[in-house]
């Protein structure tokens, strides 16, 4: 793996992402973090910085599930870092209940889909500084649990939901992901920047602020070894520095093997690809939240 590759991490003060922060600074990797609360990232940059006390760490703040505050960070760390060699969208949410954001977005959505959309434009200025840009983008095979896809409703859809109906949305924002991811890589054809998603299997640490029980659960998977997060990190890592996948692009790969799986219909739909880029980029231009 190359060393010194300056990473974009989004959800790195809990769960996944901070497992994939403590082996990417083990890299001598320098990170760019995304958080919410102060604490809680002087708290993991001090466990990062003990694991390498050399590793740059810098922390941008802001609320994922506000698109406006996704935009500001985007904006700063490009305006503070005009190159940057890999992004990794990781943050997601599994909520149990519907809740609307004060921008009129049901939160799963926002925080799952409309803010990588959101964040990765802004940054692909600073990728393509790198000579090998590479975006990674967290989605998960719950997307083949995604119920109907409906262009563009399902983008501003806010209707309650039961337990039963978040499995369905978590998974329809994870099939966006993969689809995105896609379109995505498509539209990067001929440059340095490589576009690519992953399952992470099956992770406690998704579950996280949701249910009152993770934390017993999480200690009942940890020991019949279900659900290992470390697993997760390794294909993450591997897909942001690892040689093998230089190159690679418009791929969804498996946690374990690595090996390439066949996405359920219609992520590989190139005229849904376009569709939903389309509708993306018009709906945020719409609110002034995508230049």
């Amino acid at each position: 793996m190359e060393n010194s590759k300056i990473i974009v991490l989004t959800g790195a003060t809990n769960g996944l992402g901070n497992i994939v922060a403590k082996e990417l600074v083990r890299e001598s990797s320098h990170l760019i973090l995304t958080a919410r609360n102060a604490k809680k990232a002087e708290e993991t940059k001090n466990i990062l910085k003990n694991i390498s006390p050399n590793t740059k760490v810098d922390f941008f703040f802001g609320d994922l599930s506000i698109m406006k505050d996704v935009k500001r960070i985007g904006e700063e760390i490009r305006n503070k870092y005009p190159k940057i060699d890999v992004l990794i969208n990781n943050a997601g949410l599994h909520a149990f209940e519907q809740r609307i954001t004060e921008e009129g977005f049901s939160e799963m959505i926002a925080v799952n889909y409309l803010a990588p959309f959101i964040l990765t434009n802004t940054l692909l200025s600073s990728l393509m500084n790198s000579k090998d840009g590479r975006i990674v983008n967290v989605a998960s095979e719950a997307s083949r649990n995604h119920g109907t896809l409906i262009l563009p409703n399902d983008l501003t859809e806010t209707s309650d939901f039961n337990s039963s109906g978040s499995s369905k949305l978590y998974g329809k924002t994870k099939l966006l992901d993969i689809i995105f991811t896609f379109g995505l890589s498509d539209r990067l054809i001929g440059t340095n920047i490589t576009s690519n998603a992953l399952n992470p299997g099956f992770n406690v640490t998704g579950l996280g602020r949701e249910l009152k029980f993770s934390s017993v659960l999480e200690k009942i998977l940890n020991l019949f070894h279900i659900g290992d997060p470390r697993k997760g990190a390794e294909i993450i890592i591997r897909l942001a520095i690892g040689s093998e996948f230089s190159g690679k692009t418009g791929g969804y790969f498996n946690v374990g093997s690595g090996n390439p799986i066949n996405p359920i219909y219609p992520a590989m739909d190139k005229d849904i690809q376009n569709k939903l880029w389309n509708y993306t980029e018009d709906l945020l231009k719409s609110k002034g939240l995508l230049n």
